[in-house]
């Protein structure tokens, strides 16, 4: 267990705790999806605190920090990018060298 990965989960079940204890009636369907997705945040935080390849799913850092992005749909990851914070920075360092851009 990873002090990230506990981090992750503590800030899934807050975020769910303050979604759940702001509605004051039958929540609307987007209420509904932020709730339902802070709460498989949570899930998946609390499976990685065992888990071989830690919250990241990568074998070279299994104990990293989980990219911010990830599964955000409003911002996506490029294609091929995954979990880990430090491969996908890596990853964005050498197409921004590739570019040009330092």
């Amino acid at each position: 267990m990873s002090y990230a990965d506990l981090r992750e989960l503590r800030s899934a079940l807050t975020t769910a705790s303050d979604i759940a204890f702001s509605l004051d009636a039958a929540p609307s369907g987007p209420e509904t999806e932020l709730l339902a997705d802070a709460l498989r945040r949570a899930l998946a935080a609390a499976g990685s605190l065992t888990a071989e390849h830690g919250s990241t799913g990568c074998p070279e850092h299994p104990r990293g920090a989980v990219d911010p992005l990830y599964g955000d749909p409003d911002d996506p990851l490029p294609p091929g990018y995954g979990r880990c914070l430090l491969c996908n920075d890596r990853r964005r360092r050498a197409s921004a060298q590739r570019r040009g851009w330092r």
